[in-house]
């Protein structure tokens, strides 16, 4: 896919050369436009290799992801600034390869090759693979979109460099975790191959660590030893896989070093030729811009289980009744630890920014939906007037014996009977936004993360921070508009507030707009003819899209139909409906499960965390692979209440970085649950999952439909 975006490039601007040159009608003139055309080119090529140069020089995460964001404003003043004061110093020594460093229509394969600095390993060439450069003749071209990165390992993808190994190598950051993608470079692997080791070392370390892998090959008595389940012994039998360094929030490079592993008849593994290649991945997507964070949502995990559960049970550590989630109080000996690791990176964030606005003084606006969650509540008491606050008054909420009434009532003694409003618009008030308004903190909370327990710490959910006067200030318009409009679906959906907004972030096409919306203004419909414009891959993450109706979900059918098209979906239950009948095409959506009890070894039975939603995203990816790569998130269900009738949060996001941290989330999640659902299959049958062996006479590798079954041929090609 790589190699036809830069085939679309290098036509692109081979045309340009050719109109061009016919405006040529004398010799004369043909040598004077020359020279001049020359001049131009060499102008417009040289600050495309200082950013090169300057992103190479980078030496901490901070320093490079900001450079990133800079080079990312296309537009804007700064950017124009950095951009002739690097020309002017570096012009000189701009002398390299113009087509390597300067092809950025979502080619960043080839533009990021070797631009790190992994230490050399013996054996290890630092030339680009020899199938990804594009031809030598093409002149530079100006970037789509303002979301390719910078090269080297600050950008969002970079490829492992050696020419010598037999796969290929990308990686691709998330937030807190990295996708590693392979794929074999000459057809298929040889018969004995049975997968890849992947090791990594932290920023500053001098260590590598080898990931671990669940599954292990069987030994004589049939049985898979829990103390050989590195990849060094147990190779991943995957073509990707996605990793959660612990301390991803280190700044520098992470180095990823895979090897493919073989074995030969008698059961030996021998090691053959690795890539290598660093990325970093550090704390926010765009420092003091834009962020995007995960909860972990894996309590139904081997991981939770092997961390926590032996310690205590999932209720000695989130609340099991949400009605007294504000006067429940963990007992299990690790709880920091534990609800740190179960919120993840939303969590802290979103903490955080609380945290900032009581230190900073700060005006502050929260629309809250579920609001059970006491480490919530209390920061809000301390912001004591200068909070203004929205609950949800639906249903169960409205209850006098609700967290959310409970709440209430403590909020209106600290913050004022007339800043405290309950409300549902036309059905619910949806939202789940943070807006900070002070001397120096200036930030937007908006996402699919409700502030409760079951929102923090069993579901998956993410937040999107955003930073700026602007974005804030429309949060506030948008707040004041609830409360002008109180229960008035019809009068919200007449204000600004109710349609596409820009964010004004610097870089980033971004924009936001709140329900309930108008039939002038709905989004659902736009957003429906938005997905069927896909035209390389949709992934999406769908909390209640078993029982959504809508032109939505039928542009989703008609893609999930389309073997052109590469999708992967997740709900919170299984939906019916989307049925695939050609072997070759996409998969169904992939929906929430748990290994349940008597599960075999070396797996142990799951945690479910209670009844309710576990899969709470509202999401989806569309063309991640593409210049053109978008995210429609928020609390938006996708459905016509929450286009119509809640009070909701909703963005469109134009930017690749962003689009990858979402894409990395949504096959996190649906490998997570498409493997669960393999195991409980697998012990349906009588049999257990573990790696396969070398092949006898008559049998297929494990690798043999990753070569001839449609979709699996498309995931091994669209990530590597």
């Amino acid at each position: 896919m790589a190699a036809r975006k830069v085939t679309k490039s290098a036509k692109k601007t081979n045309s340009k050369a050719k109109t061009s040159k016919s405006k040529a009608k004398a010799k004369a003139k043909t040598k004077a436009k020359t020279k001049a055309k020359a001049k131009r080119t060499a102008a417009k090529s040289k600050p495309a290799k200082k950013k090169s140069k300057s992103a190479k020089k980078s030496k901490s995460a901070k320093t490079a992801k900001s450079k990133t964001a800079k080079s990312k404003t296309a537009k804007s003043k700064a950017r124009k600034k950095v951009s002739k004061s690097k020309a002017n110093k570096k012009a000189a020594k701009a002398k390299k390869s113009k087509t390597t460093k300067k092809s950025k229509t979502g080619a960043s394969k080839t533009k990021e090759t070797g631009t790190g600095k992994p230490a050399k390993k013996a054996g290890t060439s630092t030339k680009p693979p020899a199938t990804t450069p594009p031809a030598v003749s093409t002149p530079a071209v100006t970037p789509p979109t303002p979301s390719n990165p910078p090269p080297g390992a600050s950008g969002f993808q970079v490829v492992g460099t050696n020419a010598n190994a037999p796969f290929s190598l990308k990686l691709h950051r998330g937030d807190g975790m990295t996708l590693v993608a392979m794929n074999w470079k000459a057809g298929q692997p040889p018969a004995n191959f049975v997968g890849f080791a992947i090791e990594y070392q932290e920023p500053g370390g001098s260590t590598f660590f080898a990931l671990n892998n669940r599954l292990g090959f069987l030994d004589a008595s049939g049985n898979v030893n829990p103390q050989k389940l590195s990849t060094l012994q147990s190779p991943i039998q995957k073509f990707r896989w996605v990793h959660f360094p612990r301390n991803a929030e280190l700044v520098g490079d992470f180095i990823y070093r895979v090897t493919p592993m073989f074995m030969d008849a008698q059961g030996a593994l021998s090691k053959g030729e690795p890539q290598q290649a660093p990325i970093q991945l550090a704390r926010e997507t765009y420092p003091g811009i834009a962020n995007v964070t995960f909860t972990r949502g894996f309590v139904s995990s081997q991981a939770f289980v092997d961390r926590y559960l032996a310690h205590g049970p999932i209720n000695t550590l989130v609340a099991p009744l949400a009605a007294r989630g504000l006067d429940f109080k963990p007992t299990h000996p690790d709880t920091q630890a534990a609800l740190a690791w179960m919120g993840f990176e939303a969590r802290g964030a979103i903490l955080q920014t609380l945290d900032e606005a009581i230190a900073d003084h700060a005006e502050v606006r929260v629309v809250a939906y579920d609001l059970n969650l006491p480490e919530i509540l209390d920061r809000l008491v301390q912001l004591g007037p200068s909070l203004k606050i929205i609950i949800d008054d639906s249903d169960a909420h409205g209850d006098s014996d609700s967290a959310e009434t409970a709440a209430e009532s403590r909020l209106v003694a600290s913050a004022g009977r007339q800043n405290v409003l309950r409300q549902h618009m036309g059905n619910l008030q949806h939202n789940k936004t943070i807006v900070v308004n002070g001397p120096t903190v200036k930030k937007v909370v908006f996402g699919s993360t409700n502030l409760s327990w079951r929102g923090f710490y069993v579901q998956a959910n993410n937040a999107l921070e955003v930073t700026g006067q602007k974005p804030v200030d429309l949060a506030f318009e948008a707040f004041d508009s609830y409360v002008a409009q109180s229960n008035s679906a019809a009068g919200f959906g007449t204000t600004p507030s109710a349609d596409w907004r820009d964010l004004g972030l610097p870089g980033i096409d971004a924009k936001v707009a709140f329900s309930p919306h108008s039939a002038a203004n709905a989004k659902l419909d736009e957003i429906a003819a938005d997905l069927k414009s896909t035209t390389s891959s949709l992934l999406y993450s769908l909390a209640f899209l078993f029982q959504t109706g809508g032109s939505v979900r039928d542009a989703i059918e008609n893609l999930t139909k389309d073997s052109n098209i590469f999708v992967y979906g997740i709900s919170d239950k299984k939906v019916g409906g989307i049925d695939v009948q050609d072997p070759n095409g996409n998969v169904t959506p992939v929906f929430a499960a748990e290994l349940g009890a008597n599960v075999p070894e070396p797996f142990k039975s799951e945690p479910t965390g209670g009844t309710g939603t576990r899969m709470h995203h509202k999401f989806t990816v569309i063309d991640f692979d593409k210049p053109t790569a978008r995210v429609y998130l928020g609390s938006y269900n996708f459905s016509k209440p929450a286009d119509r009738q809640n009070g909701e949060n909703l963005l469109i996001i134009k930017d690749r970085r962003i689009a990858v941290s979402y894409m990395i989330e949504a096959l996190s999640i649906f490998d997570h649950y498409t493997f669960r659902v393999a195991v409980k299959q697998a012990k349906s049958k009588g049999e257990r999952l573990h790696l396969a062996r070398p092949p006898g006479p008559g049998e297929e590798a494990w690798f043999e439909d990753d070569f001839t079954v449609g979709h699996k041929i498309k995931d091994r090609l669209l990530f590597s």
